[in-house]
C-alpha cells in the first residue's frame, strides 16, 4: 500500500509544481503573490475541455491552445493590470480579488456551474506488482518532470532566461545593464499562466472541471511556494513534491482532509525552523 500511496502523490505533486512554477516565477520578478492564479488554471481547464469536446479537436492540440490562449491573457492583464503595481503588495491584491470574481463570473455565465471532465490521454492503467496507477497520472508525472527541465534550461541557456534571473535578483542592477524588466515581467506572467493552463487540463482529465476549481490550486500554489521558499523555481519542485507524497501517503491510511492537516502542519513546523522556506534564499 506505500508504494501505492508514493505513486499517487508524486502524480499529484507534479500537478502543485506545475502550478507553483506559474507563481513562483511572477513572484521572483514581480514581487507580486498573483492570487487569481487559480482562475488561470480554471479557464486553461476549460479551453482544453471546450477545444477537446465541444470542437472535436486532438487533445494535444488543445493543450497547446489552452497554453498559447493563457500565455496571451497572462501578458495581457500583465500589461494593463498588474504593471503599474509591480512590487506593491496591497495594490496587487486588490486586482487579484478583482480578477478572481471576474473569471469565476465569466466562466459560470460561459461555461455553466455543472461539473465536466476532460477526455483522458492515455486511457488505461499501468500495472506494476501491487502498483496500480492510471496512464494519464503517469503522464501527469512525465508532463511536471519535462516542464520543470525545460524551465530549468530556458532560465540558464537563454538571454531572456538570465534577464529573468538578473530582474528577480535586482531590477534597478538589471535595467541599468539594459534590461528590458517590462517585457521579462510580461513574459514571466505569460509563461507562469501557460504552465497554469496545462495544470488545469491534466487535472481537468484526473478529477473534474468546474468553475471554482481555482480555489483549490492558488491554496496548493500558495502552500508549495511557502514550504520551498518564495520565488525559488527549485523551492516550488521540492515543495510540491513534498506536499504531493504528504497527501498521497496520509490519504491512503486516514483520509484526504488529514493529510491537508498533516501538510499545513509540516510547513509551519519548516518555517519554525527555517522562516525562508527549505530553499529560499538566507
Amino acid at each position: 500500500m506505500l508504494w501505492q500511496g508514493l505513486m499517487n502523490g508524486l502524480s499529484a505533486g507534479w500537478i502543485y509544481v506545475l502550478v507553483a512554477l506559474g507563481l513562483t516565477l511572477v513572484f521572483g520578478i514581480m514581487r507580486t503573490v498573483q492570487f487569481s492564479h487559480g482562475e488561470i488554471y480554471m479557464l486553461g481547464a476549460h479551453t482544453v475541455y471546450y477545444c477537446s469536446v465541444a470542437m472535436g479537436i486532438n487533445m494535444i492540440a488543445s493543450f497547446g491552445i489552452a497554453a498559447a490562449a493563457l500565455f496571451l491573457l497572462g501578458v495581457i492583464i500583465e500589461r494593463l493590470l498588474f504593471r503599474r503595481f509591480r512590487g506593491q503588495i496591497e495594490p496587487s491584491i486588490i486586482v487579484a480579488i478583482g480578477l478572481i470574481l471576474l473569471f469565476q463570473t465569466v466562466a459560470v455565465i460561459a461555461f455553466g456551474s455543472n461539473e465536466k471532465t476532460v477526455p483522458r490521454l492515455i486511457p488505461g492503467v499501468l500495472t506494476i506488482g501491487e502498483i496500480r496507477i492510471a496512464w494519464d497520472r503517469v503522464l501527469t508525472m512525465c508532463v511536471g518532470a519535462g516542464a520543470m527541465l525545460v524551465l530549468f534550461a530556458f532560465i540558464k541557456g537563454t538571454k531572456l532566461g538570465q534577464a529573468m534571473l538578473a530582474s528577480s535578483q535586482d531590477p534597478e542592477a538589471a535595467t541599468l545593464q539594459g534590461v528590458n524588466v517590462n517585457h521579462v515581467s510580461a513574459v514571466a506572467m505569460g509563461t507562469g499562466s501557460a504552465l497554469a493552463a496545462v495544470a488545469g487540463g491534466l487535472m481537468g482529465s484526473v478529477f473534474t472541471v468546474e468553475p471554482f476549481m481555482g480555489s483549490f490550486a492558488i491554496t496548493k500554489g500558495l502552500a508549495v511556494i511557502i514550504l520551498g521558499g518564495m520565488g525559488s523555481i527549485g523551492g516550488a519542485v521540492v515543495g510540491g513534491l513534498v506536499l504531493g507524497l504528504v497527501d498521497g501517503v496520509v490519504s491512503l491510511y486516514s483520509s484526504m482532509t488529514m493529510a491537508y492537516i498533516v501538510g499545513f502542519a509540516l510547513i509551519v513546523l519548516v518555517l519554525i525552523i527555517r522562516p525562508k522556506g527549505l530553499m529560499g534564499g538566507d
